[in-house]
């Protein structure tokens, strides 16, 4: 399954699909789509209302990438669930903060 982030000079993009009303925030790992795209399973406890699920999705990227928030932009998908991230930063460091956020890959048993 390929990476579903490109590198560029001044960062990374991400293709995300975001669970607003998630129950949680948090990353779900790599997922891949009928296309055969590759997306980043996003999931937040905003609702879809007004911007909030897409502010509360660059806030959790920022700490979880250890960026600052200013450093996260939507650059599409404002009002669907498939959405395409910037963030800016050594493409090194955030590729590898990706590949340790997907692995991770909460399997977190919910009670």
């Amino acid at each position: 399954m390929t990476e579903p982030w490109r590198i560029s000079t001044t960062g990374i993009s991400i293709a995300l699909r975001v669970t607003p009303r998630g129950g949680r925030d948090g990353v779900d790992g790599i997922e891949q789509l009928s296309d055969g795209r590759s997306v980043l399973k996003v999931r937040v406890r905003a609702v879809a209302d007004g911007g909030e699920a897409n502010r509360a999705v660059l806030a959790l990227l920022a700490k979880s990438l250890g960026v600052p928030k200013a450093s996260v932009s939507l650059l599409s998908g404002a009002t669907s669930r498939l959405k395409q991230v910037a963030v800016a930063g050594d493409p090194a460091r955030l590729a590898d903060a990706l590949r340790e956020l997907a692995s991770v890959k909460s399997t977190g048993t919910r009670n």
